[in-house]
């Protein structure tokens, strides 16, 4: 007589929590997504908006003002010296400003123009100019 195999509960179980955990992952990457959309989206204005005008449309520090101010602007392409930065004091510098931080009066302090959401999307924005 062929007895079925023992089932195992406890594997099966595992498996469940698994599969439950991986369905819920997807759920939210799927609603998160065009939110990041939306956040590079904001970012990309803001850059355009304020950033641009030193830092260049390509984040080379060669905006039109770029020339009037006593130290060049940050080279965003420069990935070596970009991979140096810290995502944190990136943030410090845009909101409190470069002489808040050890750097170049010029770079203006933006705590009272971007809430600190929106600081943390031009720090993402600004890492993607550097291409390697």
């Amino acid at each position: 007589m062929n007895r079925p195999a023992p089932r195992n509960i406890e594997t099966e179980d595992t498996v469940n929590r698994i599969i439950s955990t991986l369905a819920v992952c997807a759920i939210v990457a799927c609603t998160i997504a065009p939110v990041r959309a939306a956040d590079t989206a904001a970012a990309k204005t803001n850059y355009d908006t304020f950033c641009v005008k030193c830092h260049g449309p390509g984040g080379k520090g060669d905006g039109p003002a770029a020339a009037t101010l006593s130290t060049n602007p940050r080279n965003f392409t420069d990935c070596a010296a970009m991979g140096k930065i810290s995502d944190d004091t990136m943030f410090n510098v845009i909101k409190n400003g470069g002489a808040a931080n050890g750097l170049s009066k010029d770079m203006q302090a933006w705590s009272s123009g971007f809430e600190d959401g929106e600081i943390h999307g031009l720090v993402a924005y600004i890492r993607t100019f550097c291409v390697k």
